[in-house]
C-alpha cells in the first residue's frame, strides 16, 4: 500500500486482482493454501470451525469441509454475524449480500463451543492487522467480550499480504495469516 493509497483504493485494487484470476488459477491457490491450512496444528487440534464462503474469488474452503468437523456459517442479521453449524449434505440459502448462508433454522454456534475462526479478508499485514470490505461486521464480533478469545486466521492470497494496513484503535489482530505460499503466526 503506497502512503497515498487508501484503503478504499487499496480494497477496490485487491479485489480486481482476485477478480481477474481464472477458474483454474483460484480454484488452484485455493486448493494448495486449504492443504497449507490442513497441517496447522490449530486447524488439526479444532473440533468447532467458524468459516466463509467466498465471495469475489476470495479463497475457497470448500476443500476442507469434507473434514470431520463441526463448521460455523454466519448469517449476517440486521449489523451482527450470527453463527449456525452447518454439513456439506445441507442446504443453503442466499443471504442479503449474496453470500450462501445456512438456514436460519440451523443449530446456532455460541462461542463456548468454537475452537478457531477462519476469517475472510481484502488484506492483511504482517502485524495481523486484517483489510475487511468496510462494513465492520467482523470487527464487532472480534472485539466482543464473548469472540475476541477465539483463535483467527486471515484468509487470503499472496498478493494480499502487505507490509503494513493502517489500522484503528479497535482493530483487532488476528493470530496468525494463511496463504497458498505460506501460513505466519503474527504473535503467540
Amino acid at each position: 500500500m503506497s502512503q497515498r493509497e487508501t484503503k478504499k483504493e487499496l480494497r477496490k485494487r485487491l479485489i480486481q486482482k482476485r477478480l481477474i484470476l481464472s477458474q483454474k488459477e483460484w480454484l488452484e491457490k485455493s486448493q494448495i493454501l486449504c492443504n497449507r491450512l490442513s497441517k496447522y496444528s490449530l486447524f488439526q487440534q479444532a473440533k468447532t470451525v467458524l468459516a466463509y464462503f467466498p465471495i469475489r474469488q476470495e479463497p475457497d474452503l470448500n476443500p476442507l469441509f469434507s473434514n470431520s468437523k463441526t463448521w460455523g456459517f454466519s448469517r449476517c442479521v440486521k449489523k451482527s454475524l450470527i453463527w449456525h453449524s452447518w454439513q456439506p449434505e445441507e442446504p443453503l440459502i442466499q443471504g442479503k449480500y449474496g453470500i450462501l448462508e445456512p438456514s436460519p433454522k440451523a443449530p446456532i454456534l455460541t462461542h463456548e463451543t468454537v475452537d478457531l475462526m477462519l476469517i475472510p479478508a481484502v488484506a492483511c499485514d504482517y502485524n495481523g492487522y486484517r483489510l475487511g470490505y468496510g462494513g465492520g461486521f467482523y470487527d464487532r464480533l472480534l472485539n466482543s467480550p464473548q469472540w475476541c478469545h477465539i483463535p483467527t486466521v486471515g484468509i487470503i492470497f499472496e498478493f494480499a499480504l502487505i507490509p503494513q494496513l493502517p489500522y484503528e484503535s479497535w482493530d483487532q489482530k488476528l493470530k496468525a495469516i494463511c496463504t497458498e505460499n505460506k501460513l505466519i503466526s503474527t504473535y503467540t
